[in-house]
């Protein structure tokens, strides 16, 4: 775990605290193995600006599991605490999908059914899917400056994006037609912005 300092010096929180006390309030300390987390948390290293967080597994280089989770400091810490303990309580939902059940999905019918159960058991926070956060660096009117435009075939929704993303479906579509799975025929279509 990291504990590295904000760049304006101010602490940031630890994860560590907040981990261990919504994994005994939402998921029955089944996060944690003889006394240890089955994933690692930290704070991303001020690169990571246009995601809240994100659970990641595979292995490291050396062979080692890696299993972590990884909370936004530029997105995070100008927000009030509610933004953190929902962002991470969202993370350790993919965790719990992942080391506990076993199952591989994104925002499938696990993830979603844990996620009602949380928001229904509690009001300190609320755990969404996607957040709405501010991001930083944008542009005029609130909207990112995109050199992209990408556009589901599907449902027609068009996002901003910087840039082109190889293989990125439409996340709506894929969890409404495909049960939360990725499906080539959800595959967003990038176009120049204007």
């Amino acid at each position: 775990m990291s504990l590295t300092d904000n760049p304006a010096g101010v602490p940031l929180e630890p994860l560590l605290p907040l981990f261990h006390r919504l994994n005994r309030e939402h998921f029955a300390g089944c996060l944690v193995r003889a006394g240890l987390p089955l994933v690692s948390l930290r704070w991303s290293d001020g690169r990571m600006r246009r995601s809240a967080g994100m659970y990641r597994f595979g292995r490291h280089s050396d062979g080692r599991e890696l299993s972590e989770i990884v909370l936004s400091r530029p997105l995070l810490d100008p927000l009030p605490r509610e933004a953190l303990l929902g962002t991470l309580c969202h993370e350790m939902i993919h965790a719990w999908t992942h080391r506990v059940l076993g199952v591989r999905e994104v925002h499938g019918p696990h993830f979603r059914s844990r996620m009602a159960a949380i928001n229904a058991a509690q009001a300190e926070f609320v755990v969404s899917v996607r957040h709405r956060y501010p991001l930083p660096g944008e542009g005029e009117g609130g909207l990112p400056s995109a050199r992209w435009l990408a556009r589901c075939p599907r449902c027609g929704v068009s996002a901003p994006y910087r840039r082109r993303v190889k293989g990125l479906a439409c996340r709506a579509c894929c969890e409404l037609h495909h049960g939360g799975a990725w499906h080539r025929s959800c595959l967003l279509e990038f176009v120049q912005a204007a």
